[in-house]
């Protein structure tokens, strides 16, 4: 297996939603690997457009602490269904306008 650079952890992407990271591959994609993998000691982030691979160089001390899957999904629940949010306030709002506007005569 061959590999086409070293790449410091610094140097990736990390969004932590997915909790993926990620570097621009050359040939335009991206290189990821999941915080996961990385936890349970890969060290090889793959391309899915070439056969490109790099080599994370990192300690796991330096790791953010991996967020359970249930976790994400309390989250993501918990995003449509708590408090209305300004948008939806606003959305609101409007509707009773409109319900106002429309029954005047």
């Amino acid at each position: 297996m061959s590999i086409y650079e070293e790449i410091e952890f610094e140097d990736l992407n990390y969004d932590p939603k997915t909790q993926m990271y990620t570097y621009p591959c050359p040939c335009g994609d991206m290189f990821s690997i999941s915080l996961e993998a990385l936890w349970d000691g890969e060290d090889i982030a793959t391309c899915p457009s070439c056969t490109l691979r790099i080599e994370i160089i990192y300690d796991e001390e330096d790791l953010p602490e991996l967020r359970e899957e249930s976790e994400s999904e309390d989250e993501d629940e918990k995003g449509g269904q708590g408090e209305e949010g300004e948008d939806d306030k606003e959305v609101n709002g409007l509707a009773e306008k409109s319900k106002k506007v429309l029954t005047i005569k």
